[in-house]
C-alpha cells in the first residue's frame, strides 16, 4: 500500500489533482478527505458553529484519522465519518465504508501539520496556487456548495482563512516531497507525480 498526502491552501486545486490521479489509476485509489474528520460541533448553537475557525489544526479529529489510516494499512475496512458543512456537525448514524486499496490518498489543507499523520505517508505533495486564484475559487465554492453569501465568504477569508494559511498551511510546504505550482492546471507536474506513483507501485510488487 502506498499512502500519499496531498495538502495545500483552500482553493489551491487539491481536489483537481486528486481527481486526475484517480482517473489515471482507476480502481487502485481510495481517497480519504480531511474534511470528513472535522470535530462534531452539534452541541453548540448554530450561530456559534458558523463563527468557528475551521482552518486551525484543532478543528480536525486527527486522532481518529490516524487510527483509521493505520487500520487501512492493516487491511481492515473502516467506517469513515460523514461531516456536513451546512450544519457543522458529524453524523452519529451515517458512515461510509472504505476498503483498503493499493493507493490511499489523504487530502486536506491541514494534513501536514500533524506529525503522526506525516509518519504514515510515503509521498507528500503540496499543491500551490496564487492567493488571488485561491480566493476566487473559495468564493465560488462557498456560495454554490455551502450556501454562503459573498460578504460572509470575504469576512471569513480575512478573519480566519488568510491568517491560518500564513500560520499553519503555507509553512507545512517544507514537508512536501513534491510541490505542484498552478494547482490542477499543471499537467507536467501531475504527470510526473502519476509516473512516480506508478514506479512506486511497481517497486512494491
Amino acid at each position: 500500500m502506498l499512502i500519499i498526502g496531498i495538502a495545500g491552501g483552500t482553493g489551491s486545486g487539491k481536489t483537481t489533482v486528486v481527481k486526475k490521479i484517480s482517473e489515471r489509476l482507476h480502481n487502485k485509489v481510495v481517497v480519504i478527505p480531511q474534511d470528513s474528520y472535522y470535530k462534531d460541533q452539534s452541541h453548540l448553537p448554530m450561530e456559534v458553529r458558523q463563527e468557528l475557525n475551521f482552518d486551525h489544526p484543532d478543528a480536525i479529529d486527527f486522532e481518529l484519522l490516524v487510527q483509521q489510516l493505520k487500520e487501512l494499512k492493516e487491511g481492515k475496512i473502516i467506517e469513515q465519518p460523514v461531516y456536513s458543512y451546512i450544519t457543522c456537525s458529524r453524523s452519529t448514524t451515517e458512515t461510509v465504508k472504505v476498503s483498503p486499496a493499493p493507493v490511499i490518498i489523504v487530502e486536506g489543507i491541514l494534513i501536514f501539520t500533524c506529525k503522526e499523520l506525516r509518519k504514515l505517508m510515503d509521498i507528500m505533495v503540496y499543491v500551490d496556487a496564487d492567493d488571488d486564484d485561491r480566493l476566487m475559487r473559495v468564493i465560488s465554492r462557498d456560495i454554490m456548495e455551502r450556501g454562503k453569501s459573498v460578504e460572509k465568504v470575504m469576512e471569513r477569508y480575512q478573519k480566519t482563512v488568510k491568517p491560518m494559511h500564513l500560520q499553519f498551511i503555507a509553512p507545512s510546504k517544507r514537508y512536501a516531497d513534491i510541490i505542484i505550482p498552478q494547482g490542477g492546471h499543471n499537467k507536467v507536474a501531475i504527470n510526473i507525480l502519476i509516473a512516480t506513483i506508478g514506479q512506486a507501485l511497481e517497486n512494491n510488487d
